[in-house]
C-alpha cells in the first residue's frame, strides 16, 4: 500500500523546519547508506546526533502520532527517529531497497524496517527534479507533495530520487517497524477501519458498527507482533 498523508505539518511548521536546517551544517549522504546504497547515493545529510536533527526529529515524531490516518496505515510498533537530505545541483538517489533493519546510533536498538516514509519540507515549485519514485505492485508511481505531506510504503519496494536541477530538496525521511509484519494484511486492516469509520459516521447506531469493529480487532489479536 502507497498512501499520501496530507498535513502531517502545517506549512507554517514545514516553513520553519526548513528555514531551520537551511542554516545547518550538512554532510555526505552516504553516513547512512548500506554497501549497495552507497553507490548510487548522491545528496546531503543532516548527521544523526546533530541538536537540530535530535528536535525536529522528536517533534515530528509527535505530530505522528496525532495524526489518525498515519497511526490507522502503519500501525506502528517502533518508529526510527526522522532523519533529514538536502537534494541541489543535480544530486540523486539511484534505484535501491532500503535495508531491512536499522539500528539507532544514539541508543542501540534495532529495528525491522517495514515501511519507509518521506515527509516533504520543501514546496514543489521551490525546485525541479527530485521526485521519488516509487516501484510497487500496481506500476511506478511518481512522489512530489506539498510541503507538510507524506507518502508512506512498503520499505521492500525499489525506489529513486530523480536529480534536482534547480533549487534544493529538503526532506526528512524514517522507517516504521509494524506491529503487522506484512503489507497484504496492514492493507485489509487499513480499508477495513476506514470502512468502520465511514458506517459510524453516516449511521452512528448500526448495529454492524460493533460487529465490523470486532472483527478488526479480532484480525490485529491474529497477526499483530508486538
Amino acid at each position: 500500500m502507497l498512501l499520501h498523508i496530507d498535513n502531517v505539518l502545517s506549512p507554517e511548521e514545514a516553513s520553519s523546519y526548513r528555514a531551520a536546517l537551511e542554516r545547518a551544517d550538512w554532510v555526505d549522504g552516504r553516513v547512512t547508506a548500506g554497501y549497495q546504497s552507497a553507490r548510487t547515493k548522491h545528496n546531503l545529510q543532516l548527521p544523526e546526533d546533530h541538536p537540530l536533527s535530535r528536535e525536529l526529529s522528536d517533534r515530528i515524531l509527535a505530530a505522528l502520532e496525532r495524526n489518525p490516518l498515519f497511526m490507522g496505515a502503519a500501525l506502528p510498533l517502533k518508529v526510527f527517529p526522522p532523519l533529514f537530505n538536502r537534494y541541489e545541483g543535480g544530486q540523486a538517489f539511484g534505484t535501491h531497497v532500503d535495508n531491512a533493519v536499522r539500528q539507532v546510533n544514539a541508543t542501540g536498538h534495532r529495528i525491522r524496517t517495514d515501511l519507509s516514509a518521506t515527509l516533504f519540507l520543501t514546496s514543489p515549485e521551490d525546485y525541479e527534479g527530485g521526485e521519488l519514485v516509487i516501484e510497487d505492485t500496481y506500476g511506478t508511481q511518481s512522489v512530489k507533495l506539498p510541503a507538510g505531506h507524506l507518502v508512506l510504503y512498503p520499505a521492500t519496494s525499489l525506489h529513486h530520487v530523480r536529480p534536482v536541477t534547480r533549487g534544493a530538496r529538503i526532506s526528512s525521511f524514517f522507517w516504521i517497524q509494524s506491529m503487522i509484519r506484512g503489507d497484504a494484511q496492514r492493507t485489509i486492516l487499513f480499508d477495513l477501519d476506514m470502512a468502520v469509520q465511514r458506517l459510524a459516521a453516516e449511521s452512528p447506531d448500526h448495529p454492524s458498527a460493533v460487529q465490523l469493529t470486532g472483527i478488526y480487532h479480532n484480525l490485529i489479536r491474529m497477526w499483530a507482533e508486538i
